[in-house]
């Protein structure tokens, strides 16, 4: 973030950062100006070339809930060197990446776990990552601002149905988003594969951004998705926010953002042609993912598969035997009140 950013997100956290979090503080404090005069020299070094810069084809977007395979999918797409995706790195530094990518691989790869928290995937600086943290750091609205704050009334969540804010504001933020992914493609130099929950519910919007542009709606049983995203909340609440969490369940919210994305999904899904968006189920994916990522390139017409058949039935011979999924236990109170509040989900997609 540069220190316009960081001080709007401290003010509408009413700077109410714990004790045991002053440190964390600090750090991004000292960092923003550092952030602020590395963008100044991407723009004077790279502005004007970024300016006459064209996408290398319509991006593909990977879109589904929080906990529904999406990083897991990400992944495995961008296992075909022909394509290309946002990574760490450029998300959590959007302003000046194309400057400063090559030091933090270098010097800095220790300031990021192996591993992520709630799921044990693989980390790191040039790991594939949702586009969404670059737009939190570039300081548009986000439903992920509420990770700094868990204990302040959740914002943005109207973002999850960019269809449903004023133009203005959608134009600021489309505007925001089309900048830094053509930055990315322009490091790339390769098609795009951007991935992110939070986008499920501006399939219409992006579809006007990036003409051509096509999705990979990815599902997964409720009973399973559910607790994991409460999980992974709680997760990020204890690990990343500069607030200690006050105790207060997070499932109301688990259930909101999901019905607000998903209407928005299920009433703009018709504005995209069918030959650019498919729906893949996670556990078909588990079980074959060859044959459903053969499918997926099939349907969306993305090149020729068997260039990357090899590379895919390595990792399902190999990385796949020992990937496992997460056992969640749903009490009966909860799976009632999952039913019935995402009855829809349940329905459409046979669950």
């Amino acid at each position: 973030m540069i220190p316009s950013v960081w001080w709007r997100l401290l003010r509408a956290g009413k700077f109410s950062i714990h004790p045991s979090r002053w440190s964390m503080a600090i750090a991004i404090t000292i960092a923003t100006p550092v952030n602020a005069g590395l963008g100044l020299v991407q723009k004077l070094v790279w502005g004007r070339k970024l300016k006459k810069s064209t996408f290398h084809g319509p991006p593909v977007f990977i879109i589904g809930h929080w906990r529904s395979g999406t990083t897991l999918l990400h992944e495995l797409m961008v296992l075909d060197e022909r394509l290309s995706s946002p990574s760490t790195f450029q998300c959590f530094a959007p302003h000046h990446f194309l400057a400063s990518e090559w030091i933090f691989r270098k010097f800095f790869a220790w300031l990021l776990p192996e591993r992520r928290p709630m799921d044990n995937m693989a980390a790191g600086w040039d790991r594939p990552q949702e586009d969404e943290f670059a737009l939190v750091n570039l300081g548009l609205p986000s439903p992920y601002r509420r990770i700094a704050f868990p204990n302040q009334p959740p914002p943005d969540i109207e973002y999850l149905d960019t269809e449903s804010i004023d133009e203005a504001a959608r134009s600021r933020w489309s505007a925001a988003l089309h900048r830094f992914l053509k930055a990315v493609s322009y490091r790339t130099q390769r098609p795009l594969i951007v991935k992110s929950p939070t986008h499920t519910g501006r399939v219409e919007t992006l579809a006007k951004i990036f003409p051509g542009a096509k999705f990979i709606h990815i599902t997964r049983d409720p009973r399973a998705l559910f607790p994991s995203t409460v999980r992974l909340w709680n997760s990020l609440d204890q690990v990343q926010g500069l607030q200690v969490p006050d105790g207060k369940p997070i499932e109301p919210y688990v259930i909101q953002c999901f019905t607000t994305m998903y209407d928005a999904f299920h009433r703009q899904r018709d504005s995209i042609s069918p030959g650019n968006l498919i729906d893949v189920r996670y556990e078909d994916l588990i079980s074959d993912p060859v044959g459903k990522i053969e499918e997926i390139y099939r349907t969306l017409r993305l090149g020729d598969f068997d260039h990357v058949r090899k590379t895919l039935q390595d990792w399902a011979d190999t990385a796949h035997r020992e990937y496992q999924t997460n056992r969640h236990d749903l009490p009966e109170d909860q799976e009632r009140l999952i039913r019935q509040q995402w009855a829809d989900y349940f329905q459409r997609y046979g669950y």
